[in-house]
C-alpha cells in the first residue's frame, strides 16, 4: 500500500505520543492549517498575525486551493510551507505541534481523531461531528490522547459574560432561549455529473461518504445541502447560534425534540431543509427549560435589533441580509446575544445592562495558541466537549425532521428511547479507510 494511504490506526499502534510540551524550539508553535477554500483562509489569516506562530505546513485535497494557500502565506513574507494533500501524510510530521481543520463536515471528526492519534492538538471548525456517534468520539479522542481541542464556536468574550449574567439572574429566572438562523441563500441550481477537475483528489475528499460521481453542487461551499457531507444550514450558521442558545442558557441534553420544515421555493439539487423550526425540551435538575431554533434561507424580518447592522460583519456576510442571533426569555425580561448582549427589563421593556467589552479577548485562534502553551483545557473558551454537545442537538433535530416525529431522547443512555429507527441514524456506515474508531 502506498505509504500515503496507510491507515491512520497504525500510528496510534506503534508511536509514541509527544508529551505534553512543544516539538519546536524557542516555545515557537507550528501549526498546520487544513482546508482552506472557506472559512480556513480566516484561520491562516489569523495565524499570521500571532506572534511566534509559524504556518508549517498547509493541507487541501485541491491543489489550486493548496497553492493560493501558499501564496497567502508568502504574501504576509513568510516562508512558503510544506504543501500536502492528503492529511495522513501530514502527520506523519514530528515537529507540527498542532493542525487547523477548516475542511467539510464529514471530515472534521476523523480528521481530528487522526491528529489526536499522532499526537497533534487541534483547532476544528464547527460542526466538530457529523452526526450523534462523532459527537461521543471526537471528545474521547480528546481525553484519550490528552490534547488540547478547540472547537470553532464558542469562544466569544461577549458570549461567556452573557452567560455570567444571566446566571447572576439579569433578566430574572430564565426559562426559554430562541436561536435565529436567518441567512439570505438563493438556488444553487442543478449541476450536472462530470468529470472530476485536475488537480482535484476526489477520493480523498469524500472520505468517510459514500462513493458518488463529482458534481460542482456537491463540491466546496455547497457540500452543506447535501446529507452525505452537511447538516444543513441548522449544523452550518446555525451551529454558532445553537451553541449560544444552549450553552447561556444552562443546559446540556433535552428529553423531547420536534422539528418541521421543508425545502421550500427551489427547484434544485439541494437536499436538506431551507426553512425549520426545531423544539428542544430539557428537564435538568426537576426544572423544565425549552429551547427554539429556527431557520430561514429567504425574504425575512430582523428581531429585536438582530440582523440591522449588517454593516459589522465582513467578508462574505458584508452587507447581506441576515438574522443570526439569540434571545433569552426570563421572569424580568429578556437578553438579546448577536456581537454582544444587551437586555430589556419589566413590561416596558425599558433597556437595560448592557455589554460592555472585556471578559478577555475575542481571538479563538490566540486563545488556543495560548493553551497549547499553558496545556490546561481549562483555559480554551470553546472546548470540544462543550461543543459536540451543542452539536448534538443539531443532529437530533435533524433526525426528528428527516423521521417527521417527535424524539424521547435519555440524557443518562444518550439514545431515543424505543425508538430502534432515530437511534440506526446517530452513525453512518463509513467507506474505508475512512472509519471513525469507536472510542467510547
Amino acid at each position: 500500500m502506498d505509504r500515503r494511504y496507510f491507515l491512520m490506526s497504525s500510528i496510534a499502534a506503534s508511536a509514541t505520543i509527544r508529551p505534553n510540551m512543544l516539538a519546536s524550539p524557542n516555545n515557537t508553535v507550528r501549526v498546520a492549517c487544513v482546508g482552506f477554500n472557506g472559512q480556513g483562509r480566516a484561520h491562516i489569516s489569523a495565524y499570521l498575525k500571532i506572534p511566534n506562530v509559524e504556518i508549517a505546513a498547509l493541507c487541501d485535497v485541491d491543489e489550486s486551493v493548496l497553492e493560493r494557500g501558499m501564496k497567502m502565506v508568502e504574501a504576509a513574507g513568510k516562508k512558503r510551507p510544506a504543501g500536502y494533500t492528503d492529511l495522513r501524510k501530514l502527520l506523519e510530521d514530528k515537529s507540527i505541534d498542532a493542525i487547523s481543520i477548516a475542511t467539510p463536515n464529514h471530515q472534521h471528526t476523523l480528521q481530528t481523531i487522526w491528529a489526536c492519534q499522532a499526537g497533534k492538538d487541534v483547532y476544528v471548525e464547527k460542526p466538530c461531528s457529523y452526526n450523534m456517534f462523532e459527537s461521543r468520539q471526537i471528545v474521547a479522542a480528546a481525553r484519550k490522547y490528552n490534547r488540547i481541542v478547540q472547537h470553532g464556536t464558542g469562544a466569544s468574550a461577549a458570549l461567556h459574560d452573557a452567560k455570567r449574567q444571566i446566571e447572576a439572574g439579569v433578566i430574572g429566572d430564565v426559562y426559554m432561549a430562541r436561536g435565529l438562523c436567518f441567512k439570505w441563500r438563493d438556488s444553487i441550481g442543478r449541476a450536472p455529473e462530470e468529470p472530476v477537475p485536475p488537480g482535484v483528489h476526489y477520493d480523498l475528499w469524500l472520505g468517510p461518504a459514500p462513493k458518488r460521481p463529482f458534481t460542482r453542487n456537491r463540491f466546496h461551499y455547497n457540500f452543506h445541502w447535501f446529507w452525505d457531507y452537511g447538516n444543513g444550514d441548522f449544523g452550518n450558521q446555525g451551529a454558532h447560534q445553537m451553541h449560544a442558545a444552549r450553552f447561556a442558557l444552562g443546559v446540556k441534553y433535552p428529553t423531547k425534540i420536534s422539528a418541521i420544515g421543508g425545502h421550500f421555493m427551489f427547484d434544485d439539487d439541494q437536499e436538506t431543509p431551507n426553512t425549520m423550526v426545531a423544539t428542544f425540551e430539557f428537564n435538568e435538575g426537576g426544572k423544565k427549560k425549552m429551547l427554539v431554533f429556527e431557520v430561514r434561507h429567504w425574504i425575512t424580518n430582523n428581531e429585536a435589533g438582530i440582523g440591522e447592522r449588517s454593516d459589522a460583519f465582513s467578508g462574505r456576510a458584508a452587507g447581506a441580509m441576515q438574522t443570526t442571533g439569540d434571545m433569552f426569555y426570563g421572569s424580568k425580561g429578556y437578553l438579546v446575544f448577536d456581537r454582544g448582549w444587551r437586555t430589556y427589563l419589566g413590561k416596558e421593556q425599558e433597556p437595560g445592562p448592557k455589554y460592555a467589552g472585556g471578559g478577555g479577548g475575542d481571538n479563538p485562534y490566540a486563545n488556543f495558541v495560548d493553551a497549547l502553551r499553558s496545556r490546561k483545557r481549562e483555559d480554551l473558551r470553546a472546548e470540544i466537549e462543550e461543543g459536540a454537545i451543542s452539536m448534538m442537538l443539531i443532529h437530533l433535530g435533524n433526525i426528528s425532521y428527516r423521521l417527521g416525529r417527535t424524539l424521547y431522547f435519555d440524557p443518562k443512555t444518550l439514545t431515543c428511547v424505543g425508538d430502534a429507527q432515530a437511534n440506526a441514524m446517530f452513525t453512518r456506515q463509513y467507506r474505508p479507510p475512512f472509519v471513525v474508531p469507536k472510542l467510547v
